[in-house]
């Protein structure tokens, strides 16, 4: 397979006039032959717990407490390194995690990769590099070569995938500003992407981009391989400065899904299933930001077979643990965030309310309009000491039994984060 190659690197420069003379320092604007930053964080937390919750036994096996102390320590060191037409680029995350359950660490780089600026308008990278594609905030239904985010806290770092791609751009005057083609190969072996599926297939993939008339339009592709193929697109537009209005469609070909059964659990006959996103983000002459989304899970379960699953739980727990069937449903897609198929996600933050400078609250709801249940999320965040951020953050799961979020095994939680950047 030929690889075209994509994302030139963009050169800023910039223009100074002082005493009625244009000078020019190239020297401010040249890219340091390397980079390096991240940051260090701990934090507590304290849960209360539902033990009557579905999902208990599964997420507190042998817990008989009511309430869960958790502490933590998170680290996140990135770095670039430019020599000529190379260039070499890391993300490394550590944390360390201690509560009523158990206590234990890990460490793994989420993006290690070598890009080469083959020409000024194509380049190839090899190596592990989430590629982030999508334009929602809290869901993004074409992040085909993506672990899903997670919509409490849809910011934090991903872990990517290690895959070969080429990439190529061009921009142009006219109606057409920019394109850029990117193809990709994800593949799998059982030591080398495992978790993206099935072992031994190569996956290509392949994005074209376009900014057309100041609208960004992405159409993405994945074939048949570990997963099955799909194929969708993306679009993004501000109206002004004040609002952002983005949209997403995805298409699932021969989408199989785990059906739990009285005594089994099946596959459902193949299916194209269809997943889309509608968002927006308006900025208020107040400084309120307010994001809003609407996600369709076309791969979701219905109402009737998450209760069915909820009913299951409930009935088939033995010891203070699922039975095996229950237990194997869960991890086949029952137990996974926003299971069903209809989401309303609602952001709203203000920055520097009352004049408290480097303060900014915020309240975010997630509901799910298939059952009603929903989860409520106030956050505290000062950014006041220097390289020092403190978040206070207080969230809740509501609904009634047999309901997504009124079967968490959490109800509330409370918890306090310090980051330190550098």
């Amino acid at each position: 397979m030929r690889l075209a190659a994509a994302l030139a690197g963009a050169c800023l420069a910039g223009v100074a006039l002082a005493q009625e003379e244009l000078k020019f320092d190239v020297g401010q604007f040249e890219k340091k032959s390397y980079e390096i930053g991240g940051y260090l964080q701990a934090s507590g937390e304290r849960q209360w717990l539902d033990p009557g919750a579905a999902l208990f036994p599964l997420q507190f096996p042998g817990v008989a407490d009511d309430t869960n102390e958790r502490g933590g320590a998170v680290a996140e060191i990135g770095g670039t390194l430019r020599r000529g037409a190379l260039r070499a680029q890391f993300l490394a995350h550590g944390e360390y995690q201690r509560d009523v359950r158990d206590s234990g660490g890990e460490a793994k780089f989420y993006e290690a990769y070598l890009a080469w600026q083959a020409t000024a308008n194509a380049s190839l990278e090899a190596g592990k590099k989430t590629q982030r594609w999508g334009k929602g905030y809290a869901w993004s239904p074409v992040a085909f070569l993506e672990r899903p985010k997670d919509p409490e806290d849809p910011e934090l770092a991903r872990e990517g995938f290690t895959a070969l791609a080429g990439n190529f751009v061009r921009s142009t005057v006219g109606p057409l500003q920019n394109a850029s083609f990117t193809v990709l190969v994800v593949p799998t072996q059982s030591d080398l992407n495992g978790d993206f599926g099935a072992p031994d297939h190569w996956n290509p993939a392949a994005k074209l981009s376009l900014l057309y008339r100041d609208t960004d339009i992405d159409f993405l592709w994945l074939g048949e391989g570990s997963r099955s193929a799909r194929f969708g697109f993306d679009v993004s537009r501000n109206f002004g400065t004040n609002l952002e209005v983005h949209a997403e469609w995805a298409r699932i070909l021969d989408f199989e899904q785990p059906v739990l059964g009285a005594a089994s659990l099946t596959l459902a006959p193949p299916r194209d299933a269809t997943s889309y996103l509608l968002g927006l983000r308006y900025l208020t002459e107040r400084e309120t930001t307010w994001i809003v989304e609407y996600y369709r899970n076309g791969t979701g379960y219905s109402e009737d077979r998450a209760r069915d699953f909820y009913a299951a739980a409930h009935a088939g727990t033995a010891g203070g643990a699922l039975v095996p069937l229950v237990r194997s449903a869960a991890q086949a897609g029952y137990a996974r965030p926003n299971l069903m198929q209809r989401y309303l996600y609602l952001r709203a933050s203000q920055k520097e309310p009352f004049d408290i400078l480097y303060f900014t609250p915020s309240l975010t709801t997630i509901v799910n309009l298939d059952d009603g249940s929903y989860s409520v999320i106030g956050e505290l965040l000062y950014t006041g000491f220097g390289d020092f951020e403190l978040r206070l953050r207080a969230a809740a799961n509501r609904g009634d039994r047999l309901t997504e979020y009124g079967e968490k095994p959490v109800d509330e939680r409370v918890e306090l984060r310090a980051r330190w950047y550098f």
